[in-house]
């Protein structure tokens, strides 16, 4: 739990991005535990904005004497003061989600540190957790609880829509939560599994494509690094083909064990 003393350094942020006209929304622990009540201790605050708000953001709170950067130019940057940290993030590390209109869209009202705020919408908070999936960080039972706390208001249309051509990550979710509680009926509606099954069948009837890719870069910045460097695999995060610049690619790799 945030001690007296980060709760004044949030409302802090929170009040100065306020008053500068930059919208935001909170994220990270906060909005976890706020859909599914699951408390734990966080030692930084997430707050999302949009990419073209980050430079204002930062300006913003350089200006009222925080310490800013920009730590990846692709997705995430930084305010502190003394041992106080918040996040600010406009995408994610393996660039596959962006906060764009809609997680502004279908944001829901609640309280945070002790001032109104606006929260991630679930959909998008299990869209980005579902991409995490690090020998260091595994955000599976995150995704696992969201789906068995928000299963009834989730809108399922809009969350395949988000996971699009990787719409296998939320079919593996699924067929993992009728493995944590085997006693319960699955979060999703029939026609989404029906949906997603009919995708993978159709698929596994076509031909293989032999195409020498690897999209376990988005899913581990690391683990899947052989496949790129010693086996001669296409990096499926690399533009033209994904969302990220080699030099993106570089600096995000670099920071291995660097960023907690």
């Amino acid at each position: 739990m945030a001690t007296r003393y980060t709760r004044r350094f949030y409302r802090d942020v929170l009040t100065i991005l306020d008053r500068a006209n930059v919208p935001t929304l909170v994220g990270g622990a906060f909005a976890f535990s706020h859909f599914t009540g699951i408390q734990r201790p966080t030692k930084d605050f997430d707050l999302f904005v949009r990419r073209e708000h980050i430079d204002r953001a930062l300006d913003t709170l350089a200006a009222a004497g925080f310490h800013t950067e920009l730590t990846f130019p692709h997705w995430l940057g930084k305010a502190r003061s003394d041992e106080f940290l918040v996040d600010l993030i406009f995408g994610s590390g393996n660039g596959v989600a962006p906060v764009d209109d809609g997680w502004f869209e279908h944001a829901v009202q609640a309280e945070a540190v002790g001032v109104p705020v606006w929260l991630s919408p679930p959909e998008e908070l299990l869209w980005s957790k579902s991409f995490v999936m690090e020998r260091e960080r595994y955000d599976g039972a995150d995704v696992i609880h969201i789906l068995h706390t928000q299963r009834r208001r989730l809108d399922w249309t809009r969350l395949v829509d988000r996971f699009a051509s990787h719409w296998r990550i939320l079919l593996l979710n699924l067929v993992l939560y009728g493995f944590v509680y085997p006693g319960e009926d699955s979060p999703a509606p029939s026609w989404v599994m029906d949906t997603l099954l009919t995708r993978l069948n159709e698929e596994r009837a076509e031909p293989p494509t032999n195409e020498r890719v690897c999209r376990g870069t988005l899913i581990s910045r690391e683990q899947y690094l052989v496949d790129i460097l010693q086996w001669g695999l296409v990096d499926a995060r690399m533009e033209p083909r994904g969302p990220m610049s080699a030099r993106e690619i570089a600096h995000w790799t670099e920071a291995i064990g660097k960023l907690a």
